[in-house]
């Protein structure tokens, strides 16, 4: 497959892939520790099992979003099985780009709101 052909058609970002791009956007993470922080984050309301979790990440590979990467220096059990990802330059264009939009929406919505 191949990536996308221009920024705009990965947007909107769905809440799931913004979320994992926001748990990336600190540094490399294996993949359960991203659906761990996508749970925090988000106070229980996206829960990521391994099914959905690794889906979402080969699609967004598959979308050059993110790449896998070396262990950033992980130690512990399974450390050396786990697999890496990290943020691609398109990956952080996009999690800015849904940022900005989201943050306008909600400036529309508030003043609307009258709050």
């Amino acid at each position: 497959m191949t990536g996308p052909k221009s920024l705009n058609d990965l947007l909107p970002l769905t809440p799931t892939v913004f979320h994992v791009l926001v748990a990336l956007a600190s540094g490399p993470r294996h993949g359960y520790a991203v659906a761990q922080e996508v749970e925090e984050e988000t106070e229980g309301r996206i829960v990521m099992g391994p099914g959905t979790l690794y889906g979402s990440l080969q699609r967004m590979q598959d979308a050059e979003l993110i790449q896998e990467t070396a262990n950033p220096g992980d130690s512990g059990l399974h450390a050396d099985r786990r697999r890496y990802y990290k943020m691609t330059p398109l990956g952080s264009a996009a999690l800015r780009a849904e940022s900005e939009r989201l943050m306008r929406a909600v400036t529309v919505a508030q003043a609307r709101l009258g709050a």
